[in-house]
């Protein structure tokens, strides 16, 4: 029998070599809701392993009891949100604090407990087997802070706008089937009509917007319903939810601006670019300016990345790129790109995984907006679809406008469309060369079908 031993050369600059001690004051914390089990190397107390409870004087204690071990890495799970007041403590107290992910440290099946995975964080620290999750800094986690604030009071708005609709529904008002949206102007001007007391859909359709396709017949004819007390009861609730969060919605604006004029770095304003209409959800303030101010460049110029979106983006990696050593460092952190699990020499599949990354999320919506474009970006997603399904395309598209985003970041220039039309051209012009030198190969050459004729 043939013998199918080969040997695997390295990589120039590679080599085989033994596990060393990287972090010989390395801890590892196995987080908890109620305790932390911390465990440091076994020749700094009698004690490597022990529980500290949760509460603030506990974590403090903590902390001292790591400084008299001689600890200067500290290891641990970002666990739900149980991981970020012990995270501010050591951080504080000057220790470098690892946020590792929980799939990168799994340990032996059968033998898991709050001891056990502590010393095995610990060991993997040691040995420098553990790599830190991605984490900007304090300012920009503040802005952060703000931004998942707003967008958790959004959700929570949205919500109150389905109950008006549910709350109409039952009434048999059929307001949603001639306006688009019950929140707009129109819709809201007829909801707290509807609650003064009016009743009269002729009275009620007068106060449409001019913008309206519906008529004011149309409109009076679905305002026609059964006004019943329990609906209109719900309805009222709904309305008065939705202005409370309305409020608060201003109030983070608010924050959110003084943040971004702490984070200013530049004092120059950004060069006018295509006039959009302002979304309901945007922040009143001019958004655009202050991003510039943060980062220097305007994302906005790039299509499909409206304000809220490049907010989302710069609230989570920050201005400070040089984290990522390569534009494909920052799209693997991203999720957007292709996986490679490989065995036997062979792809088995290039899935890209699923990722609950605030940013690629925003990309990914930002990149869906773009059937439309007559950008190139918009051809080149409009390519992708018919190559592909549409989920595949938008991921590829997103992977596109993250690499635009990491080469505008890093080297401060501004983007400029080139417009579809120059992608097609240049579509063709790959397609061409491509056949050209497969018929080469075959010893054909390609002429173009007016030489022919």
């Amino acid at each position: 029998m043939a013998q199918r031993n080969r040997s695997v050369s390295l990589k120039p600059g590679k080599s085989r070599q033994a596990l060393t001690l990287t972090h010989p004051n390395a801890a590892g914390i196995d987080i908890g809701s109620v305790s932390h089990f911390v465990a440091v190397p076994p020749d700094r107390d009698d004690e490597p392993v022990r529980e500290f409870a949760s509460f603030t004087v506990d974590l403090h204690r903590l902390a001292d009891w790591l400084e008299a071990c001689g600890i200067d890495t500290v290891a641990m799970e970002s666990t739900g949100v149980y991981w970020i007041a012990l995270f501010e403590v050591l951080d504080a107290r000057g220790f470098n604090v690892l946020l590792v992910n929980a799939r990168h440290v799994k340990n032996v099946s059968g033998r898991k407990s709050d001891v056990l995975d502590c010393q095995w964080l610990q060991q993997l620290m040691s040995y420098g087997l553990l790599r830190g999750a991605f984490r900007p800094a304090d300012a920009v986690c503040v802005l952060r802070s703000y931004s998942r604030q707003r967008e958790m009071l959004l959700c929570s708005q949205a919500r109150h706008v389905q109950h008006m609709q549910k709350a109409l529904v039952q009434m048999n008002i059929q307001l949603s089937t001639v306006i688009s949206d019950v929140a707009g102007a129109t819709g809201q001007r007829i909801l707290r009509a509807i609650l003064a007391g009016e009743r009269n859909g002729r009275a009620l359709a007068e106060l449409r917007d001019a913008r309206i396709q519906a008529s004011a017949d149309e409109i009076a004819k679905s305002l026609q319903g059964n006004w019943r007390e329990e609906h209109l009861f719900a309805l009222k609730q709904a309305v008065a939810l939705f202005d409370f969060y309305a409020t608060q919605l201003v109030e983070c604006d608010e924050v959110i601006e003084n943040q971004l004029i702490a984070l200013a770095v530049h004092a120059d304003t950004p060069m006018p670019g295509k006039k959009r209409s302002r979304a309901r959800n945007e922040p009143r303030f001019d958004l655009r300016e202050r991003l510039f101010q943060m980062c220097g460049v305007d994302l906005t110029r790039i299509d499909g990345i409206n304000v809220t979106t490049a907010l989302v983006v710069m609230s989570e990696i920050g201005m400070d790129m040089t984290r990522f050593e390569t534009v494909k460092h920052f799209t693997s952190w991203l999720g957007l790109c292709p996986g490679t699990k490989i065995t036997g020499g062979k792809l088995l599949s290039g899935k890209t995984k699923r990722s609950a990354n605030r940013a690629a999320q925003a990309l990914r919506r930002a990149a869906a907006a773009l059937r439309t474009s007559k950008s190139a970006l918009g051809a080149y997603f409009r390519r992708m679809c018919s190559r592909m399904d549409k989920p595949k395309a938008i991921t590829a598209a997103a992977h596109k406008l993250a690499r635009l985003i990491y080469t505008l970041l890093t080297k401060g220039q501004e983007y400029t469309d080139q417009g579809q039309d120059y992608f097609e051209e240049r579509y063709r012009q790959r397609v061409l060369h491509n056949l050209t030198q497969r018929a080469a190969k075959m010893g054909l050459r390609v002429v173009p079908a007016d030489a022919v004729a």
